[in-house]
């Protein structure tokens, strides 16, 4: 039992030590917009050089200019997370590109919103492999890397993966998934040197509303949805967000909770689960209700003018390539 106890002691000092990011290697999926570009602003600005990972070539040339722009060192691949062929070529690349890997970073997503009425178990199972499965194989095609430099795995997880939110059952659903799988890996690859951190963002002005997949009454969810993800009360502009996320990537935290709003529901939940599961159940009579179909949008394309006139909304989908 004491051998175990120090063991454990150690294993977390040394996951636990400032991790400095100068010259490291990283690898960032969804790197072309949103959340994924301002992190790799972030991490290059600390002096990382970044590989970004996506599905759309166009994006990733415009995200790899904005930041050699600013002098950094940046490659992209173009590639879809769902597809191991992709992943594991992901990873040659990166370590035939900068001759290893030191850290992975899992920020592509998808999210959908709308009633639970209108979600189908498809919705369930596509969600699922974005968010879930995709950090779950990535990590384990990198791991031989990981490994050899003794490196560290960021999980961008959220708020709805500790507080099922209404009107985002699937994305709940995949973001409580892709949080217990960082605190099975963090558990089981600290022998081997490889630190593994989630983060639990609240709302963030990325822009990334324009491309949810709405459903239900979509322009309502939309305007609802967008308006709220570009509150500045309510939710973090998205450098500040990345600037804590890499904070606490190189602080070595297991997991971390990024905004006062996410905080207050993650002690909500903890201190008074009735509570908030009862405030939850009353928050969704009053959002709008489901439809006789089960079409989705995108969010771009439930634009109101209400959603159009918004400048902030504006200016953070301009600033991170999502328009």
């Amino acid at each position: 039992m004491l051998a175990a106890g120090l063991g454990a002691l150690a294993a977390r000092r040394l996951l636990n030590a400032p991790y400095p990011l100068s010259g490291r290697s990283v690898l960032i999926t969804g790197g072309s917009r949103g959340l994924g570009l301002a992190l790799a602003r972030e991490f290059t600005a600390r002096g990382a050089r970044v590989m970004l990972l996506a599905r759309s070539a166009d994006e990733l040339d415009r995200a790899a200019a904005d930041l050699r722009s600013e002098g950094a060192t940046v490659h992209t691949i173009t590639a879809d997370v769902t597809v191991q062929a992709d992943l594991v070529r992901a990873v040659e690349e990166t370590a035939r590109v900068y001759g290893g890997l030191d850290v992975l970073v899992h920020s592509a997503g998808i999210i959908q919103t709308g009633p639970l009425e209108n979600m189908t178990e498809e919705d369930f199972r596509q969600i699922m492999e974005v968010n879930a499965f995709a950090p779950l194989c990535l990590t384990r095609a990198a791991l031989p890397l990981l490994r050899a430099r003794r490196g560290r795995v960021l999980i961008v997880a959220s708020v709805g993966g500790k507080v099922a939110v209404p009107h985002l059952g699937p994305y709940s659903f995949s973001k409580f998934a892709v949080t217990g799988l960082g605190q099975a890996l963090r558990a089981e690859l600290a022998r081997e040197g490889v630190g593994v951190t989630t983060v639990c963002p609240g709302l963030m002005r990325t822009g990334s509303a324009r491309h949810a997949e709405v459903k239900g009454q979509q322009k309502k969810e939309y305007a609802l949805f967008a308006t709220l993800d570009n509150f500045p009360v309510v939710s973090l502009d998205a450098d500040e967000a990345a600037r804590r996320i890499v904070n606490a990537l190189v602080r070595g935290d297991a997991e971390t909770m990024i905004g006062g709003p996410a905080l207050l529901l993650r002690y909500a939940q903890a201190l008074a689960p009735q509570l908030t599961a009862d405030v939850m159940a009353l928050t969704n009579r009053v959002l709008p209700g489901p439809t006789t179909h089960n079409s989705a949008v995108r969010g771009y394309e439930a634009e109101t003018a209400l959603t159009r006139r918004n400048p902030i909304k504006r200016a953070a989908e301009a600033e991170f390539n999502e328009g």
